[in-house]
C-alpha cells in the first residue's frame, strides 16, 4: 500500500482528517424549527459575550486615557515645582535682604557697595518671578485660610472683620501653590465696653 493510499494531501489519515473537520452545523440533526432557535439562541449568546467583550474593551481604554492624563499632570506639576525647596530656601535670603536694604534712609549716599546690594536684590526678585513665584495679597485682602496665618486680631473701625490690616511676615505662592503662607494681622469688630461702667443700673447702684 502506498503512502497516497493511506495518507491525505495533508498528511492525516482519513479518520484523523474526519477527527478534525468540524460541522457547519451541529444542530442538523433536529428538525428545522429546532435548528433555527437553537441557532437563535446561540447568535443571542454571542451578541452578549460581544457587547460584555465592547465594554470591557472601552473600560480598558478609558482607563488608559485617565492613565495617561494623570501621568502628563504629574509630569507637568513635577516640572512646575521641581524647584519648590530650593525657592523656599532662597525665601529668607530675599525676605532678610528687603529687611536690610528697607531700613537705609533714602538720603543716604548711593555708594558702589549699596547699589551693588540693590543689584542683587533685583536679580533675585526677577529670577523668583521668573520660576513662578508671586507675592501673596496682604494688607487690605480679606483674610484667606489657605494663604494667611492669623499671628492676632486687632479691634478696628476702620476696617471690616476679616480684613488683613498688617503684615507680619510676606507670605508666596509657587504658580497656583503656597510655599509659605503671610503671617497677618485681622481687624476684628471692636469688643462692647464693659457694663459695670455702661449699664444704667450699674450707676445707680454706684450712686447708692
Amino acid at each position: 500500500m502506498t503512502n497516497k493510499d493511506k495518507y491525505d494531501n495533508d498528511g492525516l489519515t482519513p479518520e484523523q482528517a474526519t477527527e478534525t473537520q468540524e460541522p457547519v452545523n451541529k444542530h442538523s440533526h433536529l428538525p428545522l424549527e429546532e435548528q433555527v432557535a437553537a441557532l437563535g439562541e446561540e447568535l443571542a449568546g454571542a451578541q452578549v459575550e460581544v457587547s460584555q467583550n465592547l465594554d470591557l474593551a472601552q473600560r480598558a481604554q478609558a482607563e488608559l486615557a485617565n492613565f495617561r492624563k494623570r501621568t502628563d499632570e504629574e509630569r507637568i506639576s513635577l516640572g512646575k515645582y521641581s524647584n519648590s525647596r530650593l525657592i523656599t530656601k532662597l525665601l529668607p535670603v530675599k525676605e532678610d535682604l528687603d529687611l536690610a536694604l528697607s531700613h537705609i534712609p533714602e538720603s543716604a549716599p548711593n555708594d558702589s557697595w549699596l547699589e551693588g546690594i540693590k543689584l542683587i536684590q533685583r536679580k533675585l526678585n526677577s529670577f523668583l518671578e521668573s520660576e513662578g513665584v508671586a507675592e501673596i495679597d496682604g494688607i487690605g485682602a480679606i483674610f484667606n485660610p489657605m494663604e494667611h496665618e492669623a499671628v492676632g486680631t486687632e479691634d478696628s473701625t476702620k476696617h471690616p472683620p476679616g480684613q488683613v490690616i498688617q503684615v507680619v511676615r510676606a507670605g508666596y505662592r509657587l504658580h497656583d501653590r503656597v510655599i509659605q503662607p503671610a503671617q497677618v494681622i485681622v481687624a476684628r469688630e471692636p469688643q462692647g465696653e464693659d457694663q459695670s461702667t455702661s449699664s444704667p443700673e450699674s450707676k445707680e447702684t454706684e450712686d447708692e
